[in-house]
C-alpha cells in the first residue's frame, strides 16, 4: 500500500510577489555591483593569458629545497595561532558572562557587553596585526596579539550565545536548596555550557591558524613573511611551495578539529 503525502500547501498571491520581488531585488544588486567597479574584462583576459604561461607552472612546480624553511616557518604559524586562541578562549569567558543577560542580571551591563564585542569583532585581524607590529615591533608576538583580540570578540558572542541558552531550571533547583553562587557555577552552569566552550574555542583555531598565514606579510611573523618576498622577488616555485604547505596542514587540522569537536558534543 502505497503511503500518500498531504497535500502541497499552495503560496499565496502575496506570497508568490514577495518571492519576485527579492529576486529582482538581488539581481538589481548585482548589476548595480559589477556595473560600478567597471571591471575591463578584456584587460583581465590579455593579463591572464600573458602570465598564465610564466606564473602557473611555476606554481605546479614547487621548489622542494625550500621545504624545511617552509615547513619551519608554518609551525611557528601554528603556534601564533595556538597562542592566539587559547588567551582569545580564556579572556572571551568573562566577557561572555557579561554579555549573557541571565548571567549579568542587568540589561545595560548586557547591552554594554554587547557593544564591547561588537566593537572588538569590527576590526579585522590584519588591521589589528598592522597595529601591534608598530606597538611591539615585527615580532611573531604582534601575532599572536592580533589573533588573541580579533578571537576574543567573535568567541565573546557565541559564549554569550551559549550562556542564554542554558536550562535555568537547575540554576533555580540550586539556588532553592540553599546553594551558594560558586556552587552553582560550578555544578549547575559550567557543566552546561563547557562542552559548547570547547567546540567553539577549537573551531576558532581552525579559523586562527587560515589568518595567521597571512599576518607575516605585515610583519607579524609566520609563513606570511614568506608568502611577501615570494610575491616581492616573482618567485613562484617557492609561492608553490608555501601554498602546498598550507593547504596540506590547513586540511589536517580541518579533519583533526572536526574529529575532536565531535567527540566532545
Amino acid at each position: 500500500m502505497s503511503q500518500q503525502l498531504p497535500p502541497k500547501r499552495k503560496r499565496s498571491m502575496k506570497s508568490k510577489i514577495k518571492i519576485v520581488f527579492i529576486i529582482l531585488a538581488v539581481l538589481l544588486l548585482y548589476i548595480w555591483t559589477f556595473a560600478s567597479i567597471s571591471i575591463d574584462f578584456t584587460r583581465v583576459v590579455e593579463r591572464f593569458s600573458s602570465n598564465y604561461g610564466r606564473v602557473v607552472p611555476q606554481l605546479f612546480s614547487p621548489n622542494w629545497d625550500r621545504a624545511g624553511e617552509v615547513i619551519e616557518m608554518m609551525i611557528e604559524t601554528i603556534f601564533i595561532a595556538y597562542v592566539g586562541s587559547l588567551a582569545a578562549a580564556i579572556i572571551a569567558v568573562p566577557l561572555g558572562f557579561i554579555a549573557a543577560f541571565n548571567m549579568s542580571g542587568s540589561k545595560i551591563i548586557a547591552t554594554f557587553g554587547k557593544w564591547v564585542l561588537s566593537g572588538v569583532r569590527a576590526f579585522p585581524e590584519i588591521i589589528l596585526a598592522i597595529l601591534f607590529v608598530v606597538a611591539v615591533g615585527p615580532t611573531p608576538f604582534a601575532g599572536i596579539l592580533a589573533i588573541a583580540i580579533g578571537s576574543t570578540g567573535m568567541l565573546g558572542k557565541l559564549y554569550a550565545e551559549v550562556l542564554e541558552s542554558i536550562d535555568m531550571n537547575v540554576v533555580e533547583a540550586m539556588e532553592a536548596n540553599g546553594a551558594n553562587k560558586i556552587q552553582i557555577m560550578f555544578h549547575g552552569i559550567i557543566p552546561q555550557v563547557i562542552p559548547e566552550f570547547l567546540s567553539y574555542a577549537i573551531y576558532r583555531f581552525e579559523i586562527d591558524v587560515r589568518a595567521s598565514t597571512i599576518l607575516g606579510y605585515v610583519g607579524a611573523g609566520g609563513i606570511g613573511t614568506m608568502i611577501f618576498f615570494a610575491q616581492s622577488n616573482r618567485n613562484w616555485s617557492d609561492m608553490g611551495m608555501i601554498l602546498f604547505v598550507i593547504i596540506v596542514v590547513v586540511t589536517i587540522i580541518d579533519y583533526a578539529s572536526t574529529y575532536i569537536r565531535r567527540k566532545i558534543v
